[in-house]
């Protein structure tokens, strides 16, 4: 197993794509804590199938907003593990509006959730890691980062500052070890893009060269090359999993 003996995070661990992560890493021997927000149920539930899967899980509730919890869930990690060797920051919301119609809460919800919390675990991990003079942090963005899409100003613009703070990270710690990365995923079946898909289905499928949305396993299998020793040499970049979205043919 290629992860076996290293310990990982992610935030917005619970479904979707952050779960698909969580279940690819500790399926390659890491020892993985998620981060969540709501449901204890479901965390606890999802602690419980991946131990009956023979893995080691841990879950943290906390505020991803928050630079204090950020920090407190790192202690825990590490005084429980020993090290974070992996970050991936996947946690992130949708609040779409024209901006017109935007208000302040719904631009501070989204920088702040998909945005700050990218900072925040960050900041948490990077000199234990640079202690370690090892380590790799994942961070999600989106195809939406490039696309004009009406409605999304606030999405955008987070996915848009992760992709800028991923490449100056990168440049800062790369002669410790570590690498920073970005996903970028395109059209996901998930909840979150539910509407969305509903709304415009077909449509969109015919804008997308493979014919399909892609799964949450697509961009969790991104997310795992990335946190290999594999992808030792890959630092600052954005890798777009997207179906051949944004090539732009027709």
């Amino acid at each position: 197993m290629k992860l076996a003996g290293k310990t990982a995070l992610v935030t917005g661990g619970t479904r979707g794509i952050g779960k698909a992560v969580v279940w690819a890493l500790a399926r390659e021997g890491a020892k993985v804590a998620f981060v969540y927000t709501s449901s204890d149920d479901v965390a606890n539930q999802l602690v419980k199938d991946l131990e009956l899967d023979q893995r080691v899980a841990a879950a943290y509730k906390a505020d991803v907003k928050s630079r204090v919890e950020a920090d407190a869930v790192v202690e825990k990690v590490i005084a429980a593990w020993g090290q974070v060797d992996i970050l991936v920051n996947n946690a992130g919301i949708i609040r779409d509006s024209l901006l017109a119609m935007m208000d302040e809460t719904a631009w501070n919800d989204v920088i702040q959730t998909n945005l700050t919390s990218v900072y925040n675990y960050c900041h948490a991990v990077i000199r234990p890691m640079m202690s370690a003079r090892k380590g790799r942090i994942i961070n999600m963005s989106s195809v939406a980062s490039e696309f004009g899409n009406a409605g999304q100003v606030n999405y955008a613009a987070s996915k848009g500052g992760i992709e800028g703070l991923t490449r100056c990270l990168a440049t800062e710690v790369a002669r410790r070890g570590i690498t920073v990365n970005a996903v970028a995923p395109g059209f996901i079946e998930t909840d979150m893009t539910t509407a969305v898909r509903n709304a415009a289905s077909d449509k969109i499928k015919d804008a997308i060269p493979c014919r399909r949305f892609g799964k949450p396993e697509d961009i969790a299998a991104a997310v795992l090359f990335l946190a290999t020793d594999d992808a030792s040499y890959i630092t600052g970049q954005v890798l777009k999993v997207d179906g051949g979205l944004t090539l732009g043919g027709m």
